[in-house]
């Protein structure tokens, strides 16, 4: 799964997000403020979940279905303050309904790229337990069948998934649209386009970590910068220099596969392919023996990973699904919004694993 380390292209500046927050003249009532200052506060807390307690942890698919299990709580958040200011039309510009429903669909392609990943390296898991019944198969062509599955195995790791690749254009439109639509004359409009903001900075961080980690290439990692004048930019700021410095650290050292299960099975399918290409091809000699099992183990916890992240992938699609509903219906609107992005065909159907 790897990709040539072209040279990094820091992502360091996207404009002033304060475009959309209080200008001078601009009042919020002290019941906009404090819904305001709790997302905010909540932000905080659902970035303090990635906080790395191990520095191996980073680049695990039990990390990843944590970070995906926050990005969740934080859309669930910004639908329930959707709900909470109560938005007439009067409030809405066309162009912010715009920027949020591009958004809306942005994620939901990306969604769709990581479960189509996650069904690729399912598959690959089928090449293991094919080595695993060949070793178990005494047969005279036991030692062939086994190199050929290992070979089919080491191939298909590291071949490349084409909708993965498109991912990577969509997280940088995403990303040239930072800097949201200013706003006048709508103190509601602020509130929501400022938690709208944090939203998407979180989201994107978390997406090119996960495209980091699935293309095999550091250079689509984002270290994207949130004021500390945010109530959640200080936490922000910690996790996202803790988990990229791990993250480049880790591509620093050559590593073909940085998935840490996916790394001990291929670890593991290249200790038995060198024990069979060595003549050891009884699955009843115990080094063998031995390797065999600690190899279907590592595949075991592999697809049961995957499976969990794939489940976790698919509730963060429909929360953003339905997110685009909750607006549609608070607005309150009679007949079509101009410009109004749908979602992709796909956005009503599960991706089929």
């Amino acid at each position: 799964m790897s990709r040539p380390q072209g040279p990094h292209k820091p992502f360091l500046s996207f404009g002033n997000p304060f475009r959309t927050s209080l200008t001078k003249g601009s009042y919020l009532s002290p019941k906009l403020l404090a819904s305001l200052n709790y997302f905010e506060e909540s932000l905080a807390q659902r970035l303090k979940k990635l906080k790395l307690a191990d520095k191996e942890d980073v680049l695990s698919l039990s990390w990843m279905r944590m970070a995906t299990e926050s990005l969740c709580e934080i859309h669930s958040d910004i639908k329930s303050l959707i709900l909470a200011l109560e938005l007439p039309v009067c409030d809405w510009e066309d162009k912010w309904i715009d920027v949020y429903f591009a958004d809306s669909v942005k994620l939901l392609d990306i969604c769709i790229a990581f479960s189509s990943e996650i069904s690729r390296l399912k598959q690959g898991n089928l090449y293991i337990q094919c080595v695993l019944h060949h070793l178990n198969n005494a047969s005279s062509n036991q030692c062939v069948r086994t190199c050929s599955s290992l070979d089919g195995w080491s191939k298909h790791i590291g071949s490349k998934n084409p909708k993965l690749e498109n991912c990577f254009s969509v997280i940088d439109s995403l990303h040239q649209t930072l800097d949201l639509p200013k706003i006048k004359n709508s103190s509601k409009g602020l509130v929501l386009m400022r938690a709208m903001y944090g939203v998407k900075v979180i989201s994107l961080f978390v997406c090119s970590i996960f495209a980091t980690a699935f293309s095999g290439s550091s250079n689509k990692l984002m270290d994207l910068q949130v004021p500390d004048s945010c109530l959640w930019g200080v936490d922000f700021n910690k996790v996202r220099t803790s988990v990229n410095t791990e993250i480049r650290s880790i591509y620093s050292n050559g590593k073909v596969t940085v998935l840490k299960e996916l790394e001990v099975v291929d670890m593991g399918a290249k200790k038995v392919h060198l024990f069979v290409q060595d003549g050891t091809e009884s699955v009843e000699c115990d080094v063998l023996k031995n390797a065999a099992l600690d190899l279907e183990n590592a595949a075991k916890d592999f697809s049961q990973e995957l499976d969990l992240l794939g489940q976790d992938i698919d509730g963060f699609f429909q929360i953003v699904l339905t997110g685009r509903d909750t607006l549609l219906h608070n607005l309150r609107i009679d007949g079509n919004i101009s410009g109004l992005v749908p979602a992709s065909n796909n956005a009503k159907d599960q991706v089929v694993r």
